[in-house]
């Protein structure tokens, strides 16, 4: 199979579970898509204007999850494990229908995507695929995070960096190319809280759904799910997971190098709002050879569409 071609799913997936935050059961079923697609969220409760497009800059609210929302004000939440599996398994093309506002938490993680994916198997086409290549390193501060992208010949760099007073969690860090990389680890890791936070965000209308089941809590000094964590990177892991999923509705697969520090949702989507700002800043380019292998992926070998 080329990794140079746009794939999809080969069949359907169903999956069903409760939303994280809004504590509502939702079902969703992932279909395969035609080439130059993208990956499109329809709402089926709803009969019309219900259709999402995971895009940049229809990121309605990065608190806490990713949202977002067409111009009629439907709006489609917690994408960024599902988006996070799609990017990593290579999934350019799908048709997400959810009958509900949330996408299922599941076990907090982007492995049942994953397995499910692996499961029905990846259909490759022949439509090359297109990717954005960065051309300026851009910045953006928010206080003490701080996140920068920059130009890279032939991979997405991810290093994150977490820093907690909490010594369970303490400072992590973890760097990854996501193209090359073994993400079994990245895709495995759940979302996590602090134990003195819960009761705030169900004051906040938030975490209504959550439990032991599909989130790491930790009390003081120690991790209170039964099993512990699945690896010893977990915390930064997942933010990893979360930052590949929201990289992904810039629209294509990226080349370059991401440092991030103390940051999420809402800094990864103002830095790439800024990235966007300027087309100086990024080229947006398709394959000419599909068999090429990504590891020689460079200039000479791509044709500008944008």
């Amino acid at each position: 199979m080329s990794v140079l071609s746009q794939k999809t799913l080969n069949k359907d997936i169903s999956l069903s579970g409760v939303g994280l935050h809004s504590g509502l059961a939702a079902n969703i079923k992932i279909k395969p898509a035609e080439p130059n697609t993208g990956i499109v969220f329809k709402r089926v409760d709803i009969k019309q204007n219900n259709i999402v497009i995971p895009n940049v800059f229809n990121v309605s609210s990065a608190i806490f999850c990713t949202t977002i929302s067409n111009e009629h004000g439907v709006s489609v939440s917690t994408i960024e494990h599902l988006m996070g599996a799609f990017y990593g398994a290579g999934i350019d093309n799908a048709l997400v229908e959810i009958n509900n506002q949330e996408v299922p938490i599941l076990d907090g993680s982007a492995k049942i995507f994953i397995d499910e994916i692996l499961k029905v198997g990846i259909k490759s086409s022949e439509s090359p695929i297109k990717i954005i290549k960065i051309e300026k390193k851009i910045e953006f501060k928010d206080g003490k995070k701080v996140i920068f992208i920059e130009p890279s010949k032939i991979s997405l760099d991810i290093d994150f960096e977490l820093k907690y007073e909490n010594k369970t969690i303490g400072n992590q860090r973890n760097s990854i190319k996501v193209y090359e990389s073994d993400l079994t680890d990245i895709y495995n890791s759940r979302t996590f809280c602090l134990y003195e936070d819960v009761a705030k965000l169900k004051e906040m209308g938030l975490a209504k759904g959550g439990s032991l089941e599909n989130a790491i809590v930790v009390k003081d000094d120690k991790v209170i799910n039964e099993n512990g964590l699945r690896n010893d990177k977990e915390f930064v892991n997942h933010k990893i997971l979360d930052c590949m999923g929201d990289l992904y509705l810039a629209g294509y697969k990226i080349i370059g190098k991401l440092v991030c520090s103390q940051g999420g949702h809402k800094l990864t989507n103002q830095l790439l709002r800024k990235v966007f700002e300027n087309k100086e800043n990024y080229s947006i380019l398709e394959i000419k050879e599909k068999t090429l292998p990504y590891t020689f992926v460079n200039k000479k070998h791509l044709r500008s569409i944008a």
